[in-house]
C-alpha cells in the first residue's frame, strides 16, 4: 500500500464468499470495494454461475457479469463434497470476520457447516445467510429466484400500464437491492462486536421498497393499482414524449414545484390543479396539458424550460447516453477495472475510501496462495 494512500476501511476484514449468482455475491463485492480480503470460494466444475451466465465480453469471452461480480476478490476451487474440501473450507472460515452464504435453508448445515458450530470454533464469526423467503416460514424451501420476490412483494402489481398485464423489472433488482441490504446488516453485525448469523431474504428485500403501500392497505383497504410512470401521491409524474421524439421524466412531488409546472404549461388558472389532491383526482387531464406542452417542444427545449423554472426534469438516457454524459465522467461513476468499463464504487468516504483495482480473478486462480497462507498461520 503507498505511502499517499489511506488505508481502506474495511482493511484487516476476510470474508469467505461461498454465495452464488448475484445477491450473495454482490453482497462481498461491496465489502471487497472498501477493502475487505474477500476469497471467493467456488466449485471445480465451473464455479460461480455468473461466469457462465449472460453476455461475454468478446475480447477475452469472459462474462460481463462475472467481472462485475468477481471484482476485488480471491478465488479458491474447494470441492465440499470431499473430506479435504470440507476441512479447508473450515480452516478458511475459522480465519474469517464474515461468511456469506446462500444456500437452500438447511444445505450449509447438511454440509457439516451449522452456524451453532462455527461461531463456537470463531467467537468473533458473523454468518451472512442470504436467501429467498427466510431461513424458517412456509416458503422457506421455495426456490430463491428474484422473479419470485417481485411478484410477492407487490412490486409486480402496481408495476405496468393501467390496462396491462403487471410487469417484472428488466433488471436484477431485487437481487441488486439484496445485496446492499445484506452487506449493510454484515457490517452492522461485525460493528456488533459479537458472533452472530444475519439473515436477509430476496422478498422482505423487495417488501421494504413499497413504503407506506402496506400501511394504506392495512388502516383503509385501499389497493394502488398500475399507474404506468405516475405515482399514486404526485401528480403530474411520468414520462412524456417530446417533439424531436425523445422522452422526458418529470417530478412534482414538492408542492412548490408542481405550481411551477402548472405555471410553465399555462394552467396555473386551473382551479382542478390548484392543489395535490385536485391533480391526483384528475390526473388524466393533468397529463394531457402537460403532454401537449411536451410534445410541441424538443427535448433541449423541455430542459432548458425546466431548469428556468426550477422544476424537476431529466432526459431518459439509455446505456450509450450514460457513457457520454458529462456528469458521469466527472463523478467516475464509470471506471474502468482490467480493461472493462464498469460502475465505480456505491458511495464515497472522505478519508478512507474505497478503491477498485483487483479484476475478477479466474477460476482457482488465488488457490495456492490462499492455501499457503492458510499452513502459514
Amino acid at each position: 500500500m503507498t505511502a499517499d494512500l489511506p488505508r481502506p476501511p474495511l482493511a484487516g476484514l476476510r470474508v469467505i464468499d461461498m454465495a452464488t449468482v448475484v445477491a450473495g455475491p454482490g453482497c462481498a463485492r461491496y465489502l471487497a470495494d472498501f477493502g475487505a480480503d474477500v476469497i471467493k470460494v467456488e466449485r471445480p466444475d465451473g464455479g460461480d454461475t455468473t461466469r457462465a451466465m449472460g453476455w461475454r465480453d468478446p475480447a477475452d469471452d469472459v462474462t460481463f457479469w462475472w467481472k462485475l461480480e468477481g471484482r476485488g476478490k480471491r478465488s479458491i476451487v474447494l470441492d465440499l463434497k470431499t473430506d479435504e474440501g470440507r476441512d479447508t473450507l473450515h480452516r478458511l472460515i475459522d480465519t474469517a470476520d464474515v461468511v456469506i452464504e446462500n444456500f437452500r435453508p438447511g444445505k450449509l448445515e447438511a454440509l457439516g457447516f451449522d452456524p451453532v458450530e462455527l461461531i463456537a470454533r470463531n467467537p468473533k464469526l458473523v454468518i451472512t445467510r442470504v436467501s429467498g423467503f427466510g431461513q424458517d416460514g412456509p416458503y422457506a424451501q421455495r426456490p430463491g429466484f428474484a422473479t419470485l420476490a417481485e411478484a410477492m412483494s407487490g412490486f409486480a402489481s402496481i408495476n405496468g400500464e393501467p390496462d396491462g398485464a403487471p410487469l417484472l423489472p428488466p433488471i436484477a433488482l431485487t437481487d441488486e437491492v439484496a445485496a446492499l441490504v445484506a452487506a449493510f446488516a454484515a457490517m452492522v453485525a461485525v460493528h456488533s462486536g459479537v458472533g452472530q448469523t444475519v439473515e436477509v431474504n430476496l422478498l422482505e428485500s423487495m417488501f421494504q421498497l413499497m413504503g407506506p403501500l402496506f400501511s394504506v392497505y392495512a388502516a383503509t383497504g385501499e389497493l394502488p393499482v398500475r399507474l404506468g410512470s405516475g405515482i399514486a401521491y404526485s401528480v403530474p409524474r411520468s414520462t412524456y414524449r417530446t417533439a424531436d421524439d425523445k422522452w422526458v421524466a418529470i417530478s412534482t412531488s414538492a408542492e412548490s414545484v408542481a405550481q411551477r409546472v402548472m405555471n410553465l404549461v399555462g394552467a396555473a388558472g386551473d382551479p382542478r390543479f390548484a392543489t395535490f389532491a385536485g391533480r391526483i383526482e384528475h390526473r388524466d387531464e393533468v397529463d394531457q396539458v402537460v403532454g401537449d406542452w411536451i410534445a410541441e417542444r424538443s427535448l433541449a427545449q423541455v430542459l432548458a424550460a425546466f431548469e428556468a423554472a426550477e422544476a424537476a426534469a431529466a432526459p431518459i438516457y439509455s446505456m450509450a447516453d450514460i457513457a457520454d454524459d458529462p456528469h458521469f465522467l466527472s463523478r467516475g461513476s464509470v471506471v474502468d477495472v482490467g480493461g472493462t468499463p464498469m460502475q465505480g464504487l456505491v458511495a464515497r468516504l472522505s478519508a478512507t475510501p474505497g478503491r477498485l483495482g483487483r479484476p475478477a480473478p479466474g477460476l482457482g486462480a488465488d488457490t495456492d496462495e490462499i492455501l499457503a497462507e492458510l499452513d502459514d498461520r
